[in-house]
């Protein structure tokens, strides 16, 4: 199904506003996730969505429904939250067969409700722990079942507040891939919440990136990460530095120097060029900048090398799997190979 955000705001008394005129376009079967930092406005949208806060301003559209007045109960929306929010003293089937029968209208048999629960079971693949209480169950296994019980009433939406936040890296990981598997399989329209730049990029169709209540870019992981609309976008997705320099006759200058590489972004004047680890080489062939090894460290791809700059006064890190060995205190020259320019007003 397809949903509709529209011209959505929302405030809070003593505070700033949570959203600010958010529009925004979900696709049907999609899978997005909303990402940004803590008080970005990313939850407030999921709840309006789910209908557990009503907003200030905007419309939400579901197809051509509006169900901006629309109550929790008729929205048929599927809620994963952080914590499970299980129930404690119910078994696992009963947990996940609970929604099915308190429903008011299409009520099934007991016969019904047994073989659907067993079907979503298996379909999490815990159809052994059926008998079991939360207590009994691992972190991953409840949110397996918290998402079991999500799709039992066979909702038009499904949404994902931090579902894995409570749960170490590892399994983090592993439940990712796999809800990533559940979703091709059942199809959902599937909303999910994160402040995990890695787990958006490498879970969702498409990134909605919100600051400050704002919706700064909507995109693909490829998007978002090699053609970000702002600083904000550039800072919050991936390892990130940037150096002033000035832009003229097409090209950017540090020192009055101009850069060779290729540089996206603003026309003439003064601006700011953001670059990643990965961008950068240490060379002695035409290097842009100059510095000092301020330290050296091993990562999974190869050498994070940190250097000191001489000018401007700033720190970056170079990551290359092919680095040459270098020490701490030896000078070496950097070449940007790519950077993305904006406005120093952003």
């Amino acid at each position: 199904m397809d949903i509709r955000i529209i011209g959505i705001t929302k405030g809070f008394a003593g505070a700033e506003a949570a959203l600010r005129e958010v529009n925004l376009d979900i696709r049907n079967g999609e899978l997005i996730a909303l990402l940004g930092p803590s008080c970005s406005g990313k939850t407030t949208l999921l709840r309006i969505i789910a209908g557990l806060d009503i907003p200030d301003a905007g419309r939400v559209l579901f197809a051509d429904e509006d169900a901006t007045g629309l109550p929790v109960q008729s929205r048929r929306i599927g809620f994963v939250f952080q914590h499970y929010a299980l129930f404690k003293h119910m078994t696992v089937f009963d947990n996940v067969a609970y929604g099915l029968r308190v429903r008011r209208t299409a009520r099934r048999s007991a016969a019904d409700i047994s073989r659907r629960v067993s079907e979503l079971l298996d379909l999490v693949q815990l159809p052994e722990v059926a008998g079991r209480y939360p207590a009994q169950l691992s972190g991953g296994q409840r949110q397996r079942v918290a998402l079991a019980r999500a799709l039992a009433v066979e909702p038009r939406v499904l949404l994902l507040d931090e579902p894995f936040g409570a749960l170490d890296a590892k399994v983090r990981k592993d439940l990712r891939r796999w809800l990533r598997k559940i979703h091709e399989r059942v199809g959902h329209t599937t909303i999910f919440v994160t402040h995990d730049q890695e787990e958006a990029l490498e879970l969702a169709d498409r990134v909605a990136i919100l600051n400050q209540g704002r919706l700064e870019q909507v995109g693909t992981a490829d998007e978002v990460y090699d053609h970000p609309a702002s600083p904000f976008v550039m800072s919050f997705v991936g390892d990130t530095m940037s150096i002033p320099v000035e832009v003229r006759d097409g090209h950017a200058t540090l020192a009055g120097k101009p850069l060779a590489a290729q540089m996206l972004g603003q026309g003439e004047g003064s601006a700011q060029l953001y670059f990643r680890p990965g961008e950068l080489v240490i060379t002695d062939d035409g290097p842009d900048l100059h510095g000092t090894v301020a330290g050296v460290r091993r990562t999974a791809t190869g050498r994070r090398i940190q250097v000191k700059l001489d000018a401007p006064d700033t720190v970056i890190e170079v990551e290359s799997a092919t680095a040459p060995i270098v020490r701490v205190g030896d000078s070496v020259g950097v070449r940007i190979l790519r950077g993305r320019l904006f406005p120093h007003d952003g």
